[in-house]
């Protein structure tokens, strides 16, 4: 098969890097929730050699991760996980960071519910969360484009789309977290960073 590739990826990249760094210079390992392609962690990793990033994502996207960790070179990144979000429980015991890019507006409502179970189940006590992607604040678009691609995204499946922060918060408040920090990033979209208490 082709390693697969996402522009989007590597046009973000850099940006999040940016932003996670300081949260993740003294923590051992991070999980990423949903790797898709596998760029994110492949670049991740190499420039964050002192932690160990361990993918997951649904089996059938494996074979594309594998390529792109292999390639990297990197020897923090062990072979990933199996999590499929609608089965529990998730394939790890307590982590000290998550992170998830481009995921909660893909999966359905009930998804991303389950997705903050597993996180309240299994970040540690201080534990850091990090989410990247397009929200709506008070319902609303923040641009134009993002509203087109509620649409192309509800038009293949109705029960996805750009969720609400405050629903978000809202979660992660169940979940036992706090909202730490909002960053603006490219392209309209948004890295949330919240921390267990």
């Amino acid at each position: 098969m082709d390693k697969p590739f996402s522009q989007a990826c590597e046009n973000n990249k850099h940006p999040i890097l940016e932003k996670i760094r300081p949260y993740v210079s003294e923590v051992a390992s991070v999980l990423e929730v949903g790797s898709g392609t596998g760029q994110h962690a492949a670049f991740f990793a190499r420039a964050l050699p002192h932690l160990e990033w361990q993918c997951s994502d649904l089996a059938i996207n494996h074979a594309g991760i594998q390529m792109w960790c292999e390639d990297s070179g990197a020897n923090n990144l062990p072979a990933p996980l199996t999590l499929d979000l609608s089965s529990t429980p998730w394939p790890v015991n307590e982590v000290p960071a998550i992170y998830t890019a481009n995921t909660l507006h893909i999966v359905s409502e009930a998804l991303v519910e389950a997705f903050f179970a597993g996180v309240k189940q299994h970040l540690s006590s201080g534990g850091i969360l990090m989410i990247y992607g397009p929200f709506n604040y008070h319902g609303q678009f923040t641009s134009a484009s993002n509203q087109e691609f509620d649409a192309f995204l509800r038009s293949r499946e109705p029960d996805s789309g750009i969720r609400d922060i405050e629903w978000i918060c809202a979660l992660a408040k169940s979940a036992g977290l706090t909202l730490h920090a909002d960053n603006t990033m490219p392209a309209n979209n948004r890295l949330l960073v919240f921390k267990r208490q």
